[in-house]
Order: C-alpha cells, then sequence, then structure tokens
C-alpha cells in the first residue's frame, strides 16, 4: 500500500481531508524545523494520553494488538510537530487539554484514569460533536476545525503504517515478491498490505 492509498482509506474512514496529508506525501520536506526550535515538543504525559486514545479507537483484539502497542501516541506528536500548520497544531493541542477537561467534568477523571466504557463514550460524543460542528460551518468559518478528526485520521495513519499495523492487523507481503495473480480469498481475511 502506498501513501496515497492510505491517506484516501483514512479520509474515507473519518470522513474527511487528512491534516497535513500534503506534507505526509511529500515526507514533511517544507521546512517545518523551527517548529522544534520553537519548542513544540510533547511531553512524556501528552504521548500516553495520546496512546490511550488511540487504543480507546483501535483496541487490542485476538487478531492484533492496538494501537497503543504500536505507540501510535509518539507518531502523532511526530506528525504534528513536523507536518502540522502552525493554526492546525494549535487546535491538536488545545484538544489535548480540552479532552482530558472533558473527560474529567463527565466522569470525575483523566482520560487515563477512566474505564474503557467511558473512554470510548466520551470518544464516541466528541465523533459526533466534530460531525456536527463540521456540518454547521459557515463559509467564514470552512477553515476551523474540530481536534478529534485530528486524532482519529492520526491513529488510524500511524497504526497501519507501524510494523504491528502492517504484519499483524494486515496481511503483509514483502516487496519484490513473486507475482501471484489468483491469491484466495475467505470471507472475513485480513486485507492486503505492500
Amino acid at each position: 500500500m502506498d501513501r496515497r492509498e492510505l491517506l484516501k482509506m483514512v479520509a474515507l474512514l473519518t470522513g474527511g481531508a487528512v491534516i497535513g496529508g500534503n506534507m505526509f506525501l511529500t515526507s514533511c520536506t517544507s521546512g517545518k524545523k523551527e517548529n522544534t526550535e520553537q519548542g513544540l515538543f510533547f511531553s512524556e504525559s501528552q504521548i500516553a494520553l495520546l496512546n490511550e486514545v488511540a487504543d480507546t479507537i483501535l483496541p487490542t483484539t485476538t487478531r492484533s494488538p492496538g494501537a497503543k502497542a504500536a505507540n501510535v501516541g509518539l507518531f502523532m506528536s511526530g506528525m504534528v510537530r513536523d507536518c502540522y500548520e502552525p493554526e492546525d497544531q494549535q487546535i491538536f493541542i488545545s484538544g489535548i487539554v480540552e479532552l482530558d477537561e472533558q473527560c474529567k467534568k463527565a466522569y470525575q477523571s483523566s482520560f487515563i484514569g477512566a474505564t474503557p466504557e467511558q473512554r470510548l463514550s466520551l470518544l464516541t460524543t466528541l465523533e459526533k460533536e466534530a460531525k456536527e460542528f463540521n456540518e454547521k460551518k459557515n463559509d467564514a468559518e470552512k477553515r476551523t476545525k474540530h481536534y478529534f478528526p485530528m486524532f482519529k485520521q492520526l491513529t488510524l495513519l500511524g497504526y497501519f503504517t507501524s510494523e504491528i499495523g502492517c504484519t499483524q492487523a494486515l496481511r503483509y507481503v514483502a516487496i519484490p515478491g513473486r507475482y501471484e495473480g489468483d491469491v484466495p480469498y475467505s470471507r472475513g481475511d485480513k486485507a492486503w498490505a505492500t
């Protein structure tokens, strides 16, 4: 699977364009080095929270490890730091704080301290909120974004480009390999990754 196909799949699954997608396609080469000089670093606690959010979106199953096992939180922090525009970086960072505050209001617990059911309930609420937010925007607000789709997009992107995602959640065939024009498929088989 190449980068363009992956971005198309993530956009389809999350219902919108992948934020920072152009930078991902060009390997983040537009000179975002100034971000690290300005101190855009994520703390260990922020990365831990992002890992828990990602693992709630893509949890461990009997067939494959979840997003936390792939350390998607670290991937997310790198993508935001290196590939997002400054406005999107601010939305993402503010979203980390807002998500935790909403969890405390709803469940009197931080996201990390919440039960799996509470986490899932909160993320479901945030997904609905983001959808309503995007539907209500007028022309003047078109550039305004909700943070939750960013979290979800980066979770999917990070997981399915990780070694765990490619080799355990998907069927992986190393390239170059031999051509097989007719590969048996059974209902329920994993998707292919190359």
